[in-house]
């Protein structure tokens, strides 16, 4: 089955130029010209990928990407919680591509780009997102079961709380992407996030030494990298 990509981009050249080219490309494509067309559709029906231009009309691009997560966390949405979202942005600097990925973004491509890369890029986030659907996921050595909620690494089990895993669950699925304590707070425990730095903090320690402790004792592996000011994510 065709995978279904919508395209959320104002310019209508450009927007038919990546309805053509997915097309050619065996995706089914579905363009909205603006944020609030892109969550109405969003709401109606499932999509493997979005591909979002950050200067929309009326609500722009940032906004719409806040409310895409927020709105999948709190059961709105249909389309499943690792959706792939790439943006489509003509600034390229490190802060705003940091500011992106904090919100949500999975990946981003700077305008005007090659097709080539477009594609390949979307190929990716499309064969992550199927990697968290199945039974099991995997980063490095550690394989998760998504179904007897616990991590093990060559076979021997971490002995996870429900806490620990779900934290894990959500890193491993988007490996690249730098999770702030507001993110695994609000995904983890479903609540609003007042600040106590405890509480994450606590979690990621435990959960850091059951996967140490059953690594292997010649790799000194390390699993989680803590971003400094930002936040953490799995470390490759």
């Amino acid at each position: 089955m065709n995978k279904k990509i919508l395209i959320i981009e104002d310019d209508i050249h450009i927007s038919q130029m990546l309805c053509e080219l997915l097309e050619q490309n065996n995706y089914t494509a579905v363009a909205a010209y603006s944020g609030t067309e892109a969550l109405l559709l969003l709401s109606q029906g499932k999509f493997s990928l979005v591909l979002l231009d950050l200067m929309l009309p009326g609500k722009a691009g940032d906004e719409v990407l806040q409310e895409i997560r927020s709105k999948q966390h709190g059961g709105n949405i249909t389309t499943s919680l690792n959706m792939p979202i790439i943006v489509l942005t003509a600034v390229a600097n490190k802060e705003t591509t940091v500011k992106l990925l904090q919100m949500g973004a999975d990946d981003y491509l700077v305008k005007p780009f090659d097709n080539d890369e477009l594609l390949a890029r979307i190929a990716v986030q499309l064969r992550h997102a199927t990697n968290s659907n199945e039974d099991k996921l995997r980063f490095k050595d550690i394989v998760l079961d998504l179904n007897g909620y616990d991590a093990n690494i060559d076979n021997t089990k971490a002995g996870l709380s429900k806490r620990e895993f779900e934290i894990l669950q959500i890193m491993m699925q988007h490996p690249q992407k730098v999770f702030t304590k507001n993110n695994l707070f609000e995904s983890v425990w479903g609540g609003e996030y007042f600040g106590d730095d405890n509480t994450i903090n606590v979690h990621i320690s435990k959960l850091r030494a059951k996967l140490a402790a059953i690594s292997p004792a010649s790799s000194k592996e390390e699993y989680i990298q803590t971003v400094w000011g930002i936040g953490f994510k799995m470390k490759e």
